[in-house]
Parts: C-alpha cells; sequence; structure tokens
C-alpha cells in the first residue's frame, strides 16, 4: 500500500485539478451547466454568449489559476529548501515586494514621465519591470546570505523590503495620476481574470520556462536540502546552483505578480501541504506535488472568491493563514 501511495496521491490531485477546472469554467455571476460548457468547448450546440463567456473569459481565467498555483507554490519550495527555513517564501522573503514595486514604477511612473505605448508593449513592460524587482530583491537577499548565516536575521530584512518598497510605492501613488492609481489600486487587490489573451502568451511560457528551471535543480535542491557544506563535499556547484533557483523564482514570482498582483500565503502554505501529502523531502516528488497542489488550492480560491465575491487574495490568506499558524507551531514544538 505505501508503495502505491504516491502515485495514487499524483492520480487523485490531477483529478482534482480537472474536476475544479471544469466547475470553475461552470461558475460565475451566471451559471453555466456542464453540458453546455462542453458544448462551448468542443464547439457544439450552445449559446453564442455563452460560447464567448467560457472561451474568452472563464478559460483564461482557470487557465491562469493553475499556472499561478503551480508558479508560486514550486518558488515558495525552492526558497524553502535553498534558506532551509519552513517560513521562507516568495512573499515573506520580499521577492514579490520587488516585483510589485516594479510594477508600480511601470503603472505610476511612466505616465508620470509622459511614456505610452501600445498594449504588446505595455504588457512586456510590466512583467520586464516585475522580473527585475524580483531579481534585484534576490540579489541583496543573497548578498546578505554569504555574510549572515543566521535566516531569521534574512526573513526580517526580507520584511524591511517589503516596509520600504511600501513607502515607495505610497510616494508614487501620492504622485500620480488618477486613471493610473486607480489601476494599480486594483492591481493590488489581485485577480486571476484581468489577464487578456495578450498576456497569457507571455504569462505562460515564463511560467513554463521558471518549471522547466525548477526541475533542472531537483537534484541540487536535494543536496542543499543538507546543507551547503554537505552540498560541496558532494561536488555540487552550490552558486551556479542558488542562481538557476533565483532564476527560476524571478520568473515564477515576478511574472504572476506582474499579471495577477500580490497573491500571498499560496508560495509560504502549499509546500507544506505538499510534505504532508506526499510524506516525502526527494523533491522529484516534491516539485510536481506541490504544483499540482498549489493548481488545486488556487482553483478552488477561485470558485470560492466567485461564490462570496471577494477578492482571491481574501480567499488565499484565509485558507493559508492556519496552515502558517500550524506550521509555526509544529517546528516551535519540535525545536
Amino acid at each position: 500500500m505505501m508503495r502505491h501511495r504516491i502515485p495514487l496521491t499524483f492520480a487523485l490531485l490531477t483529478a482534482a485539478v480537472a474536476a475544479l477546472f471544469v466547475v470553475d469554467l461552470a461558475t460565475g455571476s451566471v451559471a453555466i451547466p456542464l453540458g453546455e460548457v462542453w458544448a462551448a468547448l468542443t464547439g457544439g450546440e450552445t449559446a453564442p454568449a455563452t460560447a464567448k463567456i467560457v472561451r474568452s473569459i472563464r478559460l483564461i481565467k482557470a487557465v491562469v489559476a493553475v499556472a499561478t498555483g503551480a508558479a508560486l507554490s514550486v518558488s515558495g519550495l525552492q526558497m524553502q529548501t535553498l534558506f532551509r527555513n519552513p517560513l521562507a517564501g516568495p512573499y515573506v522573503l520580499g521577492i514579490s515586494s520587488g516585483a510589485s514595486l516594479g510594477v508600480a514604477l511601470f503603472i505610476l511612473g511612466a505616465p508620470l514621465l509622459g511614456a505610452t505605448g501600445s498594449a504588446a508593449l505595455s504588457t512586456l513592460g510590466m512583467a520586464g519591470a516585475a522580473w527585475a524587482g524580483a531579481a534585484a530583491v534576490l540579489v541583496v537577499i543573497a548578498a546578505v546570505g554569504r555574510r549572515i548565516r543566521d535566516i531569521m536575521v534574512i526573513l526580517i530584512l526580507g520584511m524591511m523590503f517589503s516596509s520600504g518598497v511600501g513607502a515607495v510605492v505610497q510616494m508614487l501613488q501620492y504622485l500620480s495620476h488618477e486613471d493610473a492609481l486607480k489601476a494599480f489600486v486594483i492591481w493590488t487587490m489581485g485577480s486571476l481574470g484581468d489577464v487578456t489573451s495578450g498576456q497569457l502568451a507571455l504569462l505562460l511560457p515564463a511560467v513554463g520556462l521558471g518549471l522547466a528551471l525548477s526541475v533542472a535543480v531537483v537534484k541540487p535542491l536535494d543536496l542543499l536540502l543538507l546543507g551547503e557544506h554537505y552540498a560541496r563535499t558532494m561536488g555540487l556547484d552550490v552558486r551556479r546552483s542558488r542562481q538557476l533557483v533565483f532564476l527560476s523564482t524571478t520568473l515564477l514570482a515576478g511574472t504572476v505578480t506582474a499579471f495577477c498582483g500580490p497573491i500571498g500565503f499560496v508560495g509560504l502554505a502549499v509546500p507544506h501541504v505538499a510534505r504532508l501529502l506526499f510524506r516525502r523531502a526527494d523533491h522529484r516528488v516534491l516539485l510536481p506535488g506541490a504544483a499540482l497542489t498549489g493548481a488545486v488550492v488556487l482553483l478552488l480560491c477561485d470558485i470560492v472568491s466567485k461564490w462570496l465575491t471577494l477578492p482571491v487574495n481574501t480567499i488565499t490568506a484565509l485558507l493559508g493563514i492556519p496552515i502558517v499558524v500550524w506550521v509555526v507551531v509544529r517546528y516551535q514544538s519540535a525545536s
């Protein structure tokens, strides 16, 4: 039974993703029967308005939910392993805040400078700004990590970065024009439904590249889990592996933050749910497991947010906070 538990868990998670994906397509301000959803997806007989809602709006949103859940969960797993701390994650370490600063500089700063462009250039600019912001924070954290070995100090610095970013963003908000300010405030609420098909064409390849890089560092992550000294004795190029992890996290967390806003707690909480489900420390199991678990969680949060008419960020916080509290209590009791 133990031998078949992991394949069974993968099968159940995959089935859950498929089922929730279909339910997400059927759920919204206007409920659509599953039969009509299937007809809209396959080109069958259905009302033109229904087909447009399913294909042009809800399908994009569901795909974004899957990609976002996988991206944030995998980036959180990598950060927790690299820093060997259960509370590390893109949001806590300030990576998401760095990406947010980049987006704020683009959305609020560009109009102040009179810079405007096409939708394609705006999409590339927003993504590039988010990547640059996330990468800048990661570089600073990496530099600090070489000098300071205490992970709690690094986590505190991450929170300080977030506070500093908040101050800069508030200054930009005070100086920005009304339209840019409104767009940024809506962005900060976090949303899976504001991604256009053009933006999706950039989001999916960027997330796919980030996930591919995370697969490339699976073995290094297993070694780093036992400490950098042990990894070096086993012949691992720790510096190169760390750079690949940082690049992967920048693409995953930065891209999601650029197009969906700052979505908290997923990268912090979901890796622990994956560990609980699979009961393994092997990243060959944990990495795809965290990706699938994150997709399940984001699809579920999107469905609940539609039912309650609340921002998805609110739902992820309500689900993630109890898990974080459980992690803190568990590790405190073990120490």
